[in-house]
């Protein structure tokens, strides 16, 4: 075997069969096998394969008691969990592990117990046979069907709710890859029906809906239910299956119902955004219209229609109201498109499916290619390192205001650069699996973008630039991956030593950038933004430039990947930028903050855009404009109106009240006086009330709904006094 074909196996797996696009278990009453779903074209074929469940064990002997139910293999090299057991059926490991845990005291989820198992029996079918997923497959060539729906909420509610009577849906939206679109309506059970059919008809691989997860599947359950209607959406005709999950991205942590269908993928188009956006912090919104705006994918003739005013529309004009799905929709595709093939080139590679890939963290996905390699060797694995803190990257702010003609550098790929340079690998990693990996996947993008210059082909170029873009995220989480307290092959004291050395060349590069005529404004782990030395032509930036990079060691590299007429610089970390087109990018939580009111938001957005335009003279008008129109009313309600979602049943938070185990909050008050059935789930949008800035919300706020345009009623001194405040943070 070449070399070449060695690292493909490392990454891609060892397993070359085509087209696999789904895999599921088939339990047997003396044992376990799993079901292939694999496609040529249009065409599905089903097979079947034995499964073996496995884990890992320090001792042999530790299963003692389990004779005659498993197989016990000693591994090579000197790890502690140095032997594999094998089982018949997965029911058969479960009571092993259920033994273990008896036995020893430790649950598998504990990074030290003496037995380790993978709890996903695909994923360990994927491990032992070297299969991945989508190989040999064009992204265009999956078949993925979007879903969208719409709702109808009762009189005196904001937002929809499945469980109340009136609530129902008046709209299924459906479209997919190949073009397609199509928009139900009409009676509730017989468009449910409906759906079923069509899934079922054109059998797609995946579904994709923009908060599926959270809205559209839990609300077609549960109106389902109401009319006794089976949600067969199965390749092998079963129902939706689930059970809680967590989504976590960055500092985000979601929990929410995860659902699945035999033989087919549930992808989360939001998902996708927020991990989108964990990097370039560039998003204000993660709603569907807005993601949309912001990505340029909405036709300049699309429907708007406000939420709140779907029900009172499809009362009038139920034929806006589908043609509004139907471009929810269209866009929902449009989005797939352009977030999805990074994922999917990913399943490719990893050891899991791809409904898992799109919520998987990197650590997670890195553990699944160390230990595929790892197993296919028959060698032992370590336990991960003992957590404690050490100081991470290098982030700094040297300047606070307006700056001119600002620029960004990144440095490359620091840390992976780093860890290849220096050999900074995971003590635990016998095998050397860990640098292999990361020096091929380096490898691999440079390769994948230098063909996707030479191609003209858009959809090989669209298929190179997913596939180094899937390099470029797991490459940039290997520094990170050796911190992370749960990573099977983590290490502390190497991850502390490339962070140290990462420290000390961007403290350089500040060093060098002083004394060379720039001015640093802000550092954030691996990239910089200054103000170059004043020079004269093109000519003369570039040997900035070049001087610039030849002053970093070797193996080290910048990208000049930014320029700015100005920068906004508040905070760390809480900064905005003005391009040369007039696009302007807030970032940071200080500036564009979910729990301020739109009036604040966009007055903020207005008062940093004059900012940045140098138009400062402007702003105390600014301010005179913003509290005219909250002293005349001039705007709906809405603009003052704050939204929060329930997150238990009024009932239990009127308990926890009563026992003084909490505050009281407004939107549960409002909720428990309504008269109305709210639920945990449901959302409140409400105004403040009365005549004086300081006032008790809870007792003040009033329902968005109960508004009256004709008779207004917005505690003005109220919301002066927000402005006021807002104001008075940013030294107007």
């Amino acid at each position: 075997m070449t070399a070449q074909n060695k690292a493909e196996q490392l990454v891609m797996g060892a397993n070359a069969d085509p087209g696999l696009v789904a895999v599921e278990p088939l339990t047997g009453d003396a044992h376990d096998e799993m079901i292939l779903y694999s496609r040529k074209g249009s065409k599905i074929t089903v097979t079947k394969e034995p499964f073996r469940p496995f884990l890992w064990l320090e001792k042999g002997s530790l299963l003692k008691a389990f004779e005659g139910r498993h197989e016990v293999v000693k591994l090579a090299g000197s790890g502690p969990l140095n032997h594999l057991a094998s089982f018949q059926s997965w029911k058969d490991m479960q009571a092993a592990l259920k033994l273990l845990k008896q036995e020893t005291g430790f649950t598998p989820s504990v990074s030290s117990a003496p037995f380790f198992c993978i709890t996903d029996p695909v994923e360990q079918h994927l491990m032992t046979t070297g299969r991945t997923l989508f190989k040999d497959m064009a992204f265009e060539a999956l078949g993925r069907m979007q879903v969208d729906i719409e709702t109808y909420v009762t009189r005196g509610y904001d937002f929809p709710n499945a469980a109340r009577p009136g609530d129902r849906i008046i709209a299924i939206a459906l479209a997919d890859q190949s073009g397609w679109v199509e928009v139900l309506s009409g009676d509730e059970a017989a468009m449910l029906k409906q759906f079923v059919e069509l899934v079922q008809e054109r059998d797609p691989d995946v579904i994709e809906g923009h908060n599926i997860f959270k809205f559209d599947l839990p609300y077609l359950e549960a109106r389902a239910r109401r009319h006794k209607i089976k949600l067969k959406l199965g390749r092998d005709g079963g129902l939706l299956g689930k059970r809680p999950s967590r989504f976590v991205t960055a500092d985000r942590t979601i929990n929410y119902p995860k659902y699945s269908i035999h033989g087919r993928h549930v992808a989360d188009t939001l998902f996708m955004v927020q991990a989108y956006d964990v990097a370039r912090r560039s998003l204000d919104s993660y709603g569907l219209k807005d993601v949309a705006r912001h990505f340029e994918l909405a036709e300049e003739d699309r429907t708007y229609i406000p939420g709140e005013e779907i029900a009172a529309t499809f009362d009038r004009d139920p034929e806006k109201v589908m043609a509004y799905a139907r471009d929810d929709i269209l866009e929902t595709r449009r989005l797939g498109d352009l977030l999805s093939p990074v994922y999917f080139t990913q399943a490719q590679m990893l050891p899991m499916t791809y409904q898992n890939i799109c919520v998987r963290g990197s650590a997670g996905k890195i553990d699944g290619l160390i230990l595929r390699e790892y197993l296919r060797q028959g060698h032992a694995i370590g336990k991960p390192d003992s957590p404690r803190e050490f100081a991470g990257g290098y982030t700094d702010i040297f300047f606070e205001g307006i700056a001119k003609n600002v620029h960004h550098c990144d440095v490359r790929s620091l840390y992976p650069s780093l860890t290849l340079v220096r050999e900074l690998a995971p003590a635990s990693d016998e095998l050397g699996v860990y640098l292999k990996l990361l020096r091929h996947l380096l490898e691999f993008r440079v390769e994948a973008k230098e063909q996707m210059q030479k191609t003209e082909d858009a959809g090989r170029r669209r298929h190179l630039d997913a596939l180094q873009g899937a390099y470029k995220i797991l490459i940039n989480s290997f520094y990170g991956y050796l911190g992370f307290s749960q990573a099977r092959f983590s290490d502390f004291d190497a991850a502390e030593k490339v962070a140290a050395e990462g420290r000390k060349i961007l403290e350089a590069m500040i060093d060098w950038l002083r004394e060379n005529g720039g001015t640093p404004v802000e550092i954030d782990t691996d990239g910089i933004y200054f103000v170059p030395p004043e020079v004269k032509s093109k000519a003369e930036m570039e040997r900035f430039r070049t001087a610039f990079q030849k002053s970093l060691p070797r193996g080290i590299s910048l990208e000049f990947d930014g320029e700015y007429k100005s920068m906004f610089s508040y905070k760390m970390k809480n900064y905005a930028l003005l391009a040369e087109d007039g696009e302007m990018v807030i970032k940071g939580a200080a500036l564009k903050s979910r729990g301020l009111e739109p009036f604040q938001r966009s007055f903020l957005e207005e008062f940093i855009r004059l900012r940045l335009e140098g138009r400062d003279g402007d702003i105390p008008e600014l301010k005179r404009r913003y509290e005219q129109d909250i002293l005349h009313g001039r705007w709906p309600v809405r603009m003052l109106a704050k939204t929060e979602t329930l997150q238990e049943s009024p009932a239990g938070y009127a308990a926890k009240v009563d026992a003084k185990g909490r505050g009281r909050n407004a939107a549960y008050e409002l909720a428990l006086k309504s008269g109305r059935e709210y639920q945990a789930g449901d959302q409140i949008s409400y105004y403040v009330t009365g005549s004086r800035k300081s006032v008790q919300v809870f007792a003040a706020a009033k329902l968005v709904s109960e508004w009256n345009p004709e008779s207004r009623d917005e505690n003005i001194p109220y919301y002066l006094a927000k402005l006021g405040a807002l104001c008075k943070k940013f030294g107007i």
